[in-house]
């Protein structure tokens, strides 16, 4: 496809297929909260296109609030070290919570989150994910719903970043790794 940008390798997913993925994510979730709509968790940035796109297919009476964390800095593997840079603005005491992820990789942070919603009285927390990078946790993770199973390689677009760019792809592809590694170089001077 000639429309892939110049520092993309190859595209894994178009945009075309992210929407038929979401769809059939969304009519699932909607099954199971029929009787009882979420609280949507979004984590920013990167899951803003996902939530943005999936709630659309939700049918339910959700709600949605938004939290930062950051366990990367400018990094492309996790630190492990968790912070909350904006939390979330209502209770979910006694509420279903269904955090909705772009990617899960190391697993840590989810983790952290998953503990966090439960100590402050989540009646159940779930986790719907676009992609989950095969091999690639830490620790032992469960997300309810993913969309697509990958290979542990660097990916942007449709919200994924590389150092803040790419995000606004609409499709995800595989950087190419002299982007990573011009990006490491530039750093060690």
């Amino acid at each position: 496809m000639s429309n892939i940008h110049p520092d993309v390798d190859r595209m894994l997913f178009s945009a075309e297929e992210i929407e038929a993925c979401l769809r059939a994510m969304g009519a699932e979730i909607t099954a199971h909260y029929r009787d009882e709509p979420p609280v949507v968790i979004c984590v920013l940035k990167g899951a803003v296109y996902v939530v943005s796109d999936l709630t659309r297919y939700i049918d339910a009476d959700i709600e949605l609030d938004f939290m930062v964390v950051s366990s990367y800095g400018s990094d492309t593997k996790t630190s492990g070290v968790v912070r909350i840079i904006k939390d979330l603005d209502m209770s979910i005491e006694g509420r279903h919570v269904l955090v909705i992820e772009d990617v899960i990789d190391s697993g840590l942070t989810l983790k952290y989150l998953l503990r966090n919603f439960a100590a402050r009285g989540a009646r159940s927390v779930e986790v719907a994910a676009l992609f989950w990078k095969r091999g690639a946790q830490k620790i032992d993770i469960h997300a309810r719903w993913i969309g697509f199973e990958i290979e542990d390689e660097y990916i942007v677009g449709y919200g994924l970043d590389y150092n803040q760019k790419y995000r606004n792809l609409p499709y995800v592809g595989v950087i190419k790794p002299k982007i990573i590694a011009s990006h490491s170089s530039k750093e060690c001077m």
